[in-house]
């Protein structure tokens, strides 16, 4: 069985170009006892595997080079020498790009679908790490109240839309920040929210202010930059600010040198309550989550949409699309029919 991989090359400056990544096909080793092997069918893209190309100190180690690039992927146990998972089994696994996965049964960041909670997609979506980030986010962090007012930037985007659509569920008034009309028809239209507004039309901050009337409880932070200063001076006292992420800056020469959310929200009078999270931090209660957002999507109360690329060999420039924000909903790679 041939096993494609795609490997950090070089290190990106700025856009990460085709030179930044290898291609490497050989053969899957024989399984071991306790190991079995994983026929990748999907492959998720995500902003955060940006910043893991650079070697700067995060949360989590950089990729060095010759690494697989990080990633998670849903597939189907094809031959096994475990005990735990068996041939037809649904897997996630973050084993990064590649075509098949030869996986200890007790490695870190591997898990069981149980498609009763969604398709196997879905589990890179919507029940899936984007999902989960969603509900952990806002729920622990964001601290929603029925009646309160809630921004999310990103919005049509996997982690931002199910934001929304959680903060709906929970009574509050949702604006949406998107790009372009087709996004922001899609956020109002078909996820719910009370307003959006299309960044890419100008007078960010005006429109803003206008659609918030009561000011702003609760930002969730995808985008960073810009959209973060025009938040800022909205924020209500004792508003709560969830930072997921900033992938204005992604592709900065030198993200070290970026003006980050926190920087931007230190610097006013009434400081929120804010913090940096990742979605491992719940990584006991990630069940629990999938079949809450699982029983929510099937009683139609959470929508979501995928963008679907087929191919490994078609990663990278998808990749290079969802950073100039092209996806619409969920980045997926088809890589193999279940």
């Amino acid at each position: 069985m041939k096993n494609t991989k795609v490997q950090l090359a070089k290190r990106p400056t700025g856009e990460p170009d085709d030179s930044c990544f290898e291609f490497v096909s050989e053969e899957t080793p024989a399984l071991k006892e306790g190991q079995f092997l994983i026929q990748v069918n999907w492959l998720s893209l995500d902003p955060y595997m940006r910043g893991r190309m650079n070697d700067v100190k995060s949360y989590a180690a950089p990729l060095q080079i010759g690494d697989v690039i990080t990633g998670e992927s849903t597939g189907t146990v094809i031959e096994s020498r475990s005990k735990k998972f068996a041939v037809g089994d649904r897997v996630a696994a973050h084993k990064g790009w590649q075509t098949y996965i030869v996986a200890d049964e007790d490695a870190p960041g591997l898990m069981k679908v149980n498609l009763d909670n969604g398709s196997l997609s879905a589990h890179l979506s919507v029940v899936g790490m984007p999902g989960r980030t969603a509900y952990f986010g806002l729920t622990e962090l964001g601290k929603p109240q029925a009646g309160e007012t809630l921004v999310v930037a990103a919005a049509s985007g996997a982690v931002g839309s199910v934001v929304g659509q959680i903060a709906k569920i929970k009574g509050l008034r949702v604006v949406g920040i998107a790009g372009g009309e087709d996004k922001c028809r899609y956020v109002k239209e078909e996820l719910g929210f009370d307003d959006c507004i299309d960044y890419k039309s100008g007078n960010l901050a005006e429109k803003l202010a206008k659609a918030c009337p009561k000011g702003i409880d609760i930002y969730f932070e995808n985008v960073g930059g810009d959209v973060t200063k025009a938040v800022a001076p909205l924020l209500n006292k004792g508003a709560r600010v969830p930072i997921c992420g900033y992938v204005s800056h992604y592709n900065d020469g030198d993200i070290t040198k970026a003006e980050l959310p926190a920087d931007i929200l230190k610097k006013l009078d009434n400081v929120p309550e804010h913090r940096f999270f990742v979605v491992t931090e719940w990584v006991d209660r990630w069940m629990e989550a999938t079949e809450q957002l699982g029983a929510w999507v099937k009683e139609g109360r959470i929508k979501y949409r995928e963008s679907i690329g087929e191919g490994i060999e078609n990663a990278p420039e998808l990749f290079r699309g969802l950073l100039r924000g092209k996806n619409f909903g969920k980045q997926l790679v088809k890589i193999s029919e279940e």
